[in-house]
């Protein structure tokens, strides 16, 4: 069993080490760029923690805002600029922060053109066009795809090699286990990217949905008394600094550059892609040509709904908490029935 190990182990490293040293300057290009659009991602949430924190912040005044300072006040200049200096080297071609263990993964890709068309990733690429828009959901893909493929090459050979010092060292049963439970953790690691995705689509979409009312009020506001819908549109997307705003914000940019409004509300359509931004963004479309008294109207419409609606989804959400809660209290209960009974059972047997 060692030796078969041990091959197994040299065969796997062998057939990475071949793949790394396959890949050329289009794979090390495709890894820079996932590894900056990484630290985009990473550049947003920083930012978006220091905007939520000085909301926080807000709330205070005196001695209290000095106190919750120390809590909130910490902003993530450095780690951000520290990021943008990462990035700048990367695009002026210093790979060092680029991790060798994806690169044969980008090479599989290259190597295997099915891979490219099928389903998985397919329906990566619509969660990618959602989260990042359609500009950098084809590069998030193919990182995705280089680490998930690339892990596995590394981490299951590790574990047949630490496997088969287990071997020597404590028997095979040892050994074995070790093999299997190094092999289903870099499975699972394998595993949690994807979930990753998903986990961050629902969570991405839920405070979308919880801000939207905010935003379709304000502009209803906004119109309503007489600014036009683009002006808006910015004065709204500017107010904020979470996800909902964020996406506005590059729609306003796309409009600053010219781009026909029906496309950039298109866009802001798929990179949201819930009912409510849907109906919106699609209101406006149809409205584009119209003057504000319309558009105004039906925003008013559309704020009264998504209030509505709101209130609705906090008494889901609250009975949805209830019903969670049974179990850890009836836990809670038993724990305390035991507590009484146990004491009682034993004086009364010590009576008898």
């Amino acid at each position: 069993m060692k030796i078969a190990m041990a091959l197994f182990a040299t065969v796997f490293l062998t057939l990475w080490i071949a793949l790394l040293c396959l890949a050329g300057r289009r794979e090390w290009v495709s890894a820079a760029f996932g590894k900056i659009l990484d630290n985009m991602v990473r550049i947003d949430k920083l930012r978006l923690k220091d905007a939520r924190n000085a909301q926080r912040l807000e709330e205070y005044s005196g001695l209290g805002r000095k106190v919750m300072g120390l809590f909130y006040g910490g902003g993530s200049q450095k780690e951000i600029k520290k990021l943008e200096q990462q990035n700048e080297a990367l695009q002026h071609g210093d790979m060092k922060s680029v991790s060798i263990f994806t690169i044969p993964g980008y090479v599989v890709q290259r190597l295997f053109p099915t891979i490219r068309n099928s389903p998985m990733r397919r329906g990566l690429m619509e969660k990618y066009m959602e989260l990042y828009g359609k500009k950098y959901a084809d590069r998030r893909t193919d990182a995705l795809l280089a680490k998930v493929i690339s892990y596995p090459m590394i981490g299951i050979p590790a574990a047949m090699a630490v496997g088969v010092v287990a071997t020597a060292l404590n028997g095979t049963s040892t050994g074995a286990i070790v093999v299997v439970v190094g092999a289903m953790l870099t499975l699972i690691l394998a595993y949690a990217f994807f979930d990753e995705v998903n986990d961050n689509l629902k969570k991405r979409r839920s405070a979308i949905t919880r801000q939207f009312p905010n935003v379709v009020s304000k502009l209803a506001l906004l119109v309503t008394s007489g600014m036009i819908m683009n002006k808006a549109w910015r004065e709204t997307s500017q107010s904020q600094g979470e996800e909902l705003y964020m996406e506005m914000r590059k729609t306003a940019d796309e409009l600053d550059n010219l781009m026909e409004p029906s496309a950039a509300y298109s866009n802001f359509i798929d990179r949201c892609n819930t009912k409510e931004t849907t109906k919106l963004a699609s209101a406006i479309i149809q409205n584009l040509t119209k003057g504000n008294a319309e558009i105004g109207l039906l925003l008013k419409n559309m704020a009264h709904e998504a209030w509505q609606e709101r209130r609705h989804q906090a008494k889901r959400d609250s009975e949805a908490a209830n019903s969670k809660l049974m179990i850890p209290t009836m836990l809670l209960f038993v724990a305390i029935l035991v507590m009484i009974m146990v004491p009682v059972v034993v004086n009364f047997t010590g009576l008898m």
